[in-house]
């Protein structure tokens, strides 16, 4: 046990590092950082385990920061560890720089997680302690890790906690530890202003161990982590009550703790000065790790070294008598994408896009054994029991099996699998109808953001719905979530990849694009109803190329048709009726607008010729196709909210039948 002289000096450090960080980009929060201080410096010196030499090592410890402005807090305490240099603290904020004003997943850096939208990072963790128990249920002692997050008053106000925080009880995820940073101070107001909860209550009652806690005492600190660790049936939260801007001066040397002004603003002037030497800094020389600070992480690194060579031992030994387990423990992580023997899957012709995804779903279950689908209570009606008639649910104490259930909470389901996809070892897929995507767009941001591979699978996708009625019926959903293929990642590569295939073979070739993707999310967007295949002889492999010409086309065409999912059977049927005037039809299937654009200009072209007639038929809003038709076209989209009816009425009301495509294009031409 270290002294806590010794350990308030540490934690002083990071709390002068933070404050000159956010002093010299005259930007950022320094208050919630320097009040975080003393727990984060006791986790990283005393309890957290990971391997400096191998930052990728699967059975890590995980620390999974939920307020991303508190990122001084991190980046100080992880140049104590020697993963961020001083000259790049000072580049806090500034272009290119390491440390931006939010961090940014790097593992390399000790950065599980891009934080930065409240509520998203300490449900990212809820997900790796899902991961981790599943792959502990699998390769038992190698896989003992712990998941340690960090969260705020802000996070805890977030309404996804409410879904984290029950997912994480109910599944009695006892490798959880959580810290809430509990100052009372936000950003424009104190917290008895807009909440009045017992927020131990509200987590006890989900079935949470919680500690109560003086949050800058080291002291106290080390023995909740302690029995936080020794707790096996619940994941525990630990209520620090913490001191906003800690060691905080103002200009005139009074204190300027628990004081709203130090979270989202620099100290400034003289409140910096006197806050550095209150805390025994130098305001002229503040980027500095003292002596005896440096020691106290040296310390722990040799720690390190003796516990990380002890688990790489029972590795050993462990992949020695398990061969074929090391094996596929390798595999996992590897980061590769799975082998499946697509040949082998049959589909019913003419069946709804959803049925087919099932069909793919029951046979990925088979042979993709990292794999974890979930579902918003709706796995017998998005069709991920397709996944789920081959495996079993979570339980607590049975993790055995490969599908979450993950009750109505969309954010939460999506967030959570984020969460897995970025501890390592499995292939996450989360399911729900499509007009709820609604609610999970700032998740969807988030993994395009940080390139995670999860597969969101959205069912219901137009307003075939039907009877159910505008509520449930998207519309402009669709041209939302393709503008993320328009969206560029950090890399220079679509952020996401969007398919929305035409009939249930061409979503096989969706589901293996989206399987073969293993470096952006995908989204997966399928029919309800049933749809008739299109022509004999059409290349579905094509799909690949995001759009592509259906068998039976014309050479030298009058006009060329474009849709995607079950819109294209509805072109197919409208060609017939052009066919009779003598018009001559080519028929483009466009899963995937964003692949398309990846490929040549020549073989766009070829496909959708530039000064061609192009008629476009959606079910949603009619720009999601006006790139793809161009300005010699025109797109026959709905510009409304839908209607509740059946959906065949629907169709002819809304003009989704062969005769409008007929009427549309004699029109045209």
């Amino acid at each position: 046990m270290n002294d806590n002289k010794l350990m308030n000096r540490a934690a002083d450090n990071i709390r002068i590092l933070a404050a000159s960080m956010v002093e010299k980009a005259n930007s950022g929060h320094p208050g919630g950082a320097m009040g975080g201080a003393d727990f984060v410096n006791v986790l990283f010196s005393e309890f957290l385990v990971y391997d400096p030499e191998n930052p990728r090592w699967e059975g890590r410890d995980r620390f999974f920061l939920d307020p991303g402005h508190m990122s001084p807090m991190l980046y100080s305490t992880l140049a104590l560890t020697g993963k961020f240099t001083l000259d790049e603290l000072k580049e806090f904020r500034q272009w290119g720089s390491p440390t931006p004003g939010h961090p940014e997943v790097d593992i390399m850096r000790g950065i599980e997680n891009t934080s930065g939208p409240l509520g998203q990072g300490h449900t990212f963790a809820v997900g790796a302690a899902i991961a981790a128990k599943f792959l502990k249920a699998r390769f038992n002692e190698v896989m003992n890790q712990t998941i340690y997050a960090y969260i705020s008053d802000g996070g805890i106000q977030e309404e996804i906690s409410q879904g984290s925080g029950r997912i994480a009880g109910a599944l009695g995820l006892d490798n959880l530890i959580m810290f809430y940073d509990s100052n009372d101070i936000q950003l424009s107001t104190e917290t008895k202003d807009v909440t009045i909860e017992d927020t131990a209550m509200k987590y006890e009652a989900w079935g949470w161990n919680v500690l109560s806690i003086n949050g800058n005492d080291p002291d106290e600190i080390r023995a909740a982590i302690k029995k936080a660790q020794a707790e096996k049936e619940r994941p525990t939260l630990i209520i620090g009550k913490t001191v906003m801007g800690k060691g905080a001066r103002k200009a005139d040397g009074s204190s300027y703790e628990a004081n709203c002004a130090t979270h989202g603003a620099p100290l400034g002037g003289d409140a910096y000065v006197n806050t550095i030497k209150n805390l025994g800094g130098d305001p002229t020389n503040p980027f500095v790790i003292f002596p005896e600070v440096a020691e106290l992480y040296a310390k722990r690194a040799e720690e390190l070294k003796k516990i990380v060579a002890e688990r790489y031992a029972v590795k050993a030994a462990w992949a020695k008598a398990n061969p074929e387990l090391a094996a596929k423990l390798e595999l996992f992580f590897s980061g590769k994408a799975p082998k499946v023997d697509w040949t082998a899957i049959e589909q019913k012709a003419g069946s709804a896009t959803r049925a087919a995804s099932a069909t793919v779903l029951g046979a990925l279950a088979t042979q993709v054994e990292n794999m974890i689908v979930a579902s918003a209570d709706l796995s017998n009606s998005d069709k991920t029991d397709g996944f789920l008639k081959k495996t079993h649910s979570f339980k607590k104490g049975d993790f055995s099996g490969a599908f979450f259930q993950a009750g109505v909470s969309e954010l939460s389901m999506a967030c959570i699998c984020i969460g897995m996809s970025l501890h390592g070892g499995v292939i996450a897929a989360c399911g729900t109808f499509f007009v709820f995507s609604d609610y999970m767009k700032p998740a969807v941001r988030m993994a395009a953001l940080m390139e995670q591979p999860v597969k969101f699978i959205w069912t219901h996708d137009a307003f075939r719905v039907g009877e159910d009625g505008p509520t449930h019926e998207p519309v402009e959903q669709e041209a939302q979530i393709r503008l993320m293929e328009k969206l560029k990642n950090h890399k220079g590569h679509n952020s996401m990849l969007v398919l929305r295939p035409a009939d249930a073979e061409e979503t096989t070739i969706a589901w293996k694009l989206a399987m073969e993707n293993m470096s952006t999310p995908t989204g997966l967007i399928f029919s309800r109803q049933n749809i008739a295949n299109l022509p004999e002889g059409t290349d579905y492999e094509q799909a690949a190329k995001g759009a592509y010409i259906v068998a039976g086309s014309d050479e030298n065409p009058d006009v060329v048709l474009v849709a995607s999912g079950s819109e294209v059977s509805t072109l197919v049927a409208g060609t017939e009726l052009l066919r009779k005037d003598g018009v001559k039809v080519r028929i483009v299937s466009a899963p995937s607008e964003g692949l398309f654009r990846n490929q040549s200009k020549e073989y766009q072209e070829s496909v959708l010729p530039a000064n061609a007639k192009i008629f476009g038929l959606t079910a949603g809003l009619p720009v999601t196709l006006q790139g793809l038709v161009g300005c010699h076209g025109k797109v026959w989209g709905l510009e409304s909210f839908g209607f509740s009816a059946p959906y065949k009425v629907l169709d002819e009301k809304l003009g989704f039948t062969a005769e409008n495509v007929y009427n549309q294009v004699k029109a045209m031409l």
